[in-house]
Order: structure tokens, then sequence, then C-alpha cells
């Protein structure tokens, strides 16, 4: 069950990732509500993966999903730039992503 909530947790990241840059620096009412909504269920989901797995692997995995998912968002959804090196650096932060994930003890 703590996977499952670190997986939503870092899904939510990812939304209230866009929702802030689609709230024009918090200047959006709508946006900035949804973001800020997004951003305390994220967190919250976090503390109950965090209930028992190690800091370190729920920490890193939730920040590894939030910036790839904000990586994929903005390319899919804003028209952000596709390089092979930000491939590259997105596929490295997810090889560290599943390493955490396949080696965390018990």
């Amino acid at each position: 069950m703590a996977w499952i909530a670190l997986l939503l947790a870092g899904l939510l990241e990812t939304v209230w990732a866009l929702l802030m840059k689609k709230s024009a620096g918090l200047t959006l009412p709508l946006p900035t509500f949804l973001a800020l909504i997004a951003m305390a269920a994220s967190v919250w989901l976090l503390s109950q993966a965090m209930r028992s797995l190690p800091l370190g692997t729920a920490y890193s995995v939730w920040t590894g999903i939030g910036a790839a998912g904000a990586f994929v968002t903005g390319i899919l959804l804003l028209g952000e730039a596709a390089s092979p090196p930000r491939f590259l650096a997105a596929a490295m932060i997810l090889a560290g992503v599943v390493i955490l994930a396949v080696t965390e003890p018990g």
C-alpha cells in the first residue's frame, strides 16, 4: 500500500507543478487553488508512504516521479524542448527511481 501511495503522491507532484506553471506565478485564482490542493494531497500521500518506507527511498522516488512527470508533461502539454540530452537526463532519473524501488529492503 505504501508504494501505491508513493506513486500517487509522485503523480500529484506532476499535477501541481503543471498547475503552478498555469497559474502565472500564482496570480490566477483557479489554477493556484488547484495547485495548492494537489500539493497538499501529494505531501499527505508521501507522509503515508513514509510510515513504512525509508525516508531516502520515499523522498527520492517521489521527487524522481515528479521530475520525470514534469519533463514529459512539459513536452507533451506545453511544447517544451525535447532534445536528446534532456531525454538522457530523464532516463537517468527514472533509472535511479527504479534502482531505489527494486533494492528496497523488506
